[in-house]
């Protein structure tokens, strides 16, 4: 089980649970996408003021940086069950509930020079068609490419489909997860927002 919400401001988020740690970085309400950013909670602290600050994931490079930022700046927690595994070995995406397998399908990642990075990310966002080579679906994760990718203005690691189906399962992209077309469309139905995805 996981939790996520949308912010209620641009706050600053810092690098310890108090204001006067460092700021290492701030929340948004857009992704690069224009869709509603939203937030995973990874920890909660109270402090003897009462306070309570909330750990949350912050979207770019580096992948894994994390902030703590006070909880009025968040609005209401929503409860997300299961996970996205994706392996870069098998070529293969198994999304889990209640520790089981509910939906499996073949993927290609990204190539030696353009590699997709493993990690721990979240779905941030659930687009329709962006155009005939990203299939009919996309899911846009919390994920950065070290260098690039393929996804509209680079950066942002994606699930998408493709119009390249005899290339899944491989090492086609330049960053992003590629799935048929079919199994993109299962899978964009079956996810919700906030869904944790381990790349391994």
């Amino acid at each position: 089980m996981s939790e996520w919400a949308y912010p209620l401001s641009a706050a600053r988020a810092h690098a310890t649970p108090s204001a006067h740690s460092r700021v290492v970085g701030k929340l948004r309400f857009f992704t690069s996408d224009e869709q509603a950013e939203l937030y995973v909670a990874l920890a909660s602290a109270t402090l003897a003021s009462g306070q309570t600050w909330i750990q949350v994931e912050l979207p770019g490079r580096p992948n894994g940086t994390t902030g703590w930022v006070p909880r009025e700046a968040l609005g209401s927690l929503h409860v997300v069950h299961g996970y996205l595994l994706i392996n870069r070995r098998t070529l293969r995406a198994t999304l889990f509930r209640n520790g089981h397998a509910v939906f499996s399908a073949p993927v290609g990642v990204g190539k030696a020079s353009t590699v997709t990075p493993a990690g721990s990310f979240y779905v941030l966002e659930k687009l329709r068609s962006l155009g005939p080579f990203y299939g009919p679906f996309a899911i846009g994760t919390s994920a950065y490419a070290p260098r690039l990718s393929e996804w509209p203005g680079g950066g942002v690691v994606g699930i998408h489909g493709t119009n390249e189906p005899q290339l899944i399962p491989g090492r086609p992209s330049h960053g992003c997860i590629r799935m048929r077309n079919r199994d993109i469309t299962r899978l964009w139905r079956m996810i919700a927002l906030g869904t944790p995805i381990e790349i391994v």
